[in-house]
């Protein structure tokens, strides 16, 4: 089994300065194996929302938790809103004698309870599935072909990942939509999801989908921002500033978790994906989830003009900028956007990620880099 050290230290120093810690993130991402290991050893108690018994225990909500002490562990929390105000009188008791852990799996409900009574006294922690820094370079391949959901990526074989994955949407739209009190319907919604993966890497459109779905404009919207909430969608906004220039200010749109782009795309393997028409897309989207993961709290935006330069993916943090490309090439070289992207933005430096196996230097303040050593970014 994978250990996922780094992210039970995070969590931890978190409950030790925070009455409440929220970890949110995709369904099936490893949340409650998680906490299990943070509660492993210590006085905890455990709710599970989409468990019947354990919601009617929570009724009354201040009743049940006022006299819990030690780690509470509340799994699903968006689905008892009545539960933030109760949260915040507890996390206000002298002494704080218990701390309360919040999984998640849909941000907008979570989000609008912790702004409206728990701002101040919650630490919120964004959670995916496995990546690089835990499975290591030498399951590159298989990262990338299943993604980086455990089941996914621990299955027995590529065929029975795929079916896994494939099971993951269906169940996904038809029961936990619905859960969320979302009346959208499921094929519809498998339809937008589906055509978004066609459109991953992409600049949003949402006149050209409304029309491919037969809607209209807003509801495309409606749906993007759903599952962006849900988070197996990433809109990664655009950057702009005043250099004279007209710049793309729409977000580009990936799905998050590469297996399940590559199971919406209907492709099995890596092999099947060398021939696919969204290869460099998938690459590019799967390099980027691994830089941003590696980055941690660094801002983070893509960058393009009307004239055709562009910036995969720029990180800010402390009046510092670096740069980002994804290529899929084994030996990628510099190009004329490239420069303009360095001038313009007053880059520190420019990293070109590709598959290769050694980094060398592109040009000045340009570098080539393997993806295998994307953890390394944890020391920008």
């Amino acid at each position: 089994m994978i250990q996922r050290r780094d992210l039970l230290g995070v969590v931890r120093a978190a409950l030790k300065h925070n009455p409440v810690v929220a970890i949110l993130g995709p369904r099936q991402c490893g949340k409650t194996t998680l906490a299990g290991e943070l509660a492993r050893g210590n006085t905890a108690e455990r709710f599970d929302l989409e468990n019947p018994v354990d919601l009617a225990r929570l009724a009354n909500p201040m009743t049940a938790l006022e006299r819990l002490r030690g780690l509470v562990v509340v799994d699903e929390a968006q689905r008892l809103p009545s539960l933030f105000p109760v949260l915040r009188v507890l996390a206000d008791r002298p002494k704080t004698p218990a701390r309360f852990l919040l999984l998640g799996s849909a941000a907008p409900e979570i989000v609008r309870g912790v702004s409206e009574s728990l701002a101040g006294r919650i630490a919120t922690i964004e959670v995916g599935g496995f990546d690089l820094r835990e499975v290591g370079p030498k399951a590159l391949p298989k990262l990338w072909s299943r993604g980086g959901l455990p089941r996914s990526f621990l299955a027995s074989s590529e065929p029975v990942s795929l079916a896994w994955r494939q099971d993951f949407i269906g169940t996904f739209l038809e029961r936990d939509i619905p859960q969320l009190g979302i009346t959208i319907p499921a094929a519809a919604l498998r339809r937008f999801w589906t055509m978004l993966a066609h459109f991953h890497g992409q600049i949003w459109n949402g006149a050209e989908l409304a029309r491919s779905l037969g809607t209209s404009e807003p509801t495309a919207r409606r749906y993007l921002d759903l599952l962006t909430g849900a988070f197996v969608v990433r809109q990664l906004q655009p950057w702009h500033e005043n250099i004279g220039k007209r710049q793309v200010k729409a977000p580009k749109v990936y799905v998050r978790d590469s297996g399940l782009l590559h199971a919406l795309l209907s492709v099995g393997s890596l092999r099947e994906l060398e021939a696919h028409p969204k290869y460099g897309a998938s690459w590019e989207g799967f390099a980027l989830e691994q830089a941003i993961g590696a980055a941690g709290a660094w801002q983070t935006y893509f960058w393009a003009t009307h004239a055709g330069a562009e910036l995969d993916l720029l990180l800010l943090k402390k009046g510092k900028r670096f740069g980002f490309e994804f290529k899929a090439a084994e030996a990628p070289t510099a190009t004329k956007s490239m420069h303009v992207a360095l001038a313009d933005l007053k880059l520190e430096r420019l990293y070109v990620v590709y598959p290769g196996a050694r980094a060398y230097p592109m040009d000045k303040k340009i570098e080539a880099l393997p993806l295998a050593e994307i953890p390394g970014l944890s020391g920008l």
